[in-house]
């Protein structure tokens, strides 16, 4: 006798009741299997659902760096607005919804690979689901093209400065110029090292390749564009992973924000909302890494066309703007990390700050923190999906607050 899955958890998984967890499994099925733990690893679908599609990449039995290409595109939006909902209404919340926004495939810009160094040659990819196998993706469906055909070159790295020993990490990200590749995990970098690498380096095109957090080579600096400014990231920094979720994240705050002339932007990173909104009001970023704002810095006073942009580093777990910080600005933005802002969200709470544009990638501390702002008067006006890590359980969200 088979299992019916009832729901999907946060992880896309299927779930039965026990719990049992069944991945890549769609409410409705019946399944069989056996389990292990609360788990069917291996699940036989007795009873498919209507939702069910063939998976469109070869990879995705053995890959693990999607969950969700067994379903169809509009179901997935439809649970990922609906991870939201629940998460707002276990608080007590509900706000309408803006039309989703959905990244095309093909236009992931930036990675983080894994490599390992065989007997003879390298093999780099995405670890196998619950796994430390790594998988090849020679032609994965969610990465720009530029990424997958830099996997050769990967593999020839992981050949040249790997160790049997151990796995490194490659964070390969596409810039305005070309490939920005961050390396951690390979062998030590001495000085014949660090010449063999630069060589590579200047010899396969790659705008600048760093070693453990240090740049060793760099044909030019890798710049990305945010309004009219140009910025260029430190090594493995974060940014959003398309530019076309970015594009969008960007439009909804700034509809968020509306015509606000004093604009805080706090978790600033590298201005990928402050430098836009610079465009048309005074902007103040709050940024816990210094050389983030560095950049972001560096980006607003080699513009034209922006206002005043003062910034500040200030770790906002620890020490958040306070009310009478806060009163001088006729807006905040905040896109906190998946811990959310909880001591951010209080003090914003205490303030008399008239509009918040919210951006999340954890609907959860999301919702709490919203509570908090609408239990001190603020309502919640409107939330909207935007989904850039596609086939992945993964939910980005923005949102508007008002007084």
């Amino acid at each position: 006798m088979g299992l019916t899955i009832l729901r999907l958890g946060h992880h896309g998984d299927g779930v039965a009741d026990g719990p049992v967890f069944v991945p890549r499994a769609l409410p409705g099925e019946v399944v069989e299997g056996e389990v292990t733990h609360g788990r069917i690893a291996a699940p036989r679908i007795l009873t498919p659902s209507p939702e069910r599609i063939a998976a469109p990449c070869p990879h995705y039995k053995a890959c693990g760096g999607c969950a969700l290409q067994h379903a169809r595109e509009g179901f997935v939006t439809e649970w990922k607005e609906g991870v939201i909902r629940q998460a707002l209404a276990a608080q007590g919340l509900d706000a309408p919804f803006r039309a989703a926004h959905i990244s095309p495939l093909g236009t992931r810009r930036r990675a983080a690979f894994s490599g390992r160094r065989l007997k003879k040659g390298a093999l780099v990819g995405f670890h196998a689901r619950a796994s430390d196998t790594v998988t090849a993706v020679p032609d994965c469906l969610i990465l720009r093209p530029e990424l997958t055909a830099a996997l050769p070159l990967l593999e020839e790295l992981v050949t040249l400065a790997g160790s049997r020993k151990g796995e490194m990490a490659l964070s390969l990200t596409l810039s305005n110029v070309g490939l920005d590749l961050a390396v951690t995990g390979g062998k030590p970098l001495d000085g014949p090292l660090q010449a063999t690498l630069g060589q590579w380096a200047g010899a396969n095109g790659l705008a600048r390749l760093a070693w453990d957090g240090e740049v060793i080579a760099q044909a030019a600096p890798p710049v990305h564009s945010f309004g009219r400014a140009h910025v260029t990231p430190p090594p493995g920094a974060f940014l959003q992973a398309t530019a076309d979720a970015q594009a969008a994240l960007q439009a909804a705050v700034a509809k968020a924000v509306g015509d606000a002339p004093r604009v805080a932007d706090l978790f600033a990173g590298c201005g990928t909302f402050a430098l836009p909104l610079a465009e048309r009001a005074e902007i103040h970023a709050v940024e816990s890494m210094a050389d983030m704002l560095a950049a972001l810095d560096h980006g607003w006073r080699h513009a034209t066309g922006l206002k005043r942009l003062s910034h500040e580093t200030r770790d906002l777990f620890r020490n958040p703007l306070l009310p009478e910080d806060l009163a001088r600005f006729d807006a905040v933005v905040i896109d906190p990390p998946r811990a959310g802002a909880e001591a951010q969200a209080r003090a914003l709470a205490a303030s008399a700050v008239p509009r918040i544009a919210a951006v999340s990638c954890n609907p959860v501390t999301f919702a709490r923190d919203a509570k908090i702002l609408c239990d001190a008067g603020y309502r919640l006006q409107w939330v909207q999906m935007v989904d850039q890590f596609r086939f992945s359980p993964h939910v980005e969200l923005a949102a508007a607050f008002a007084r």
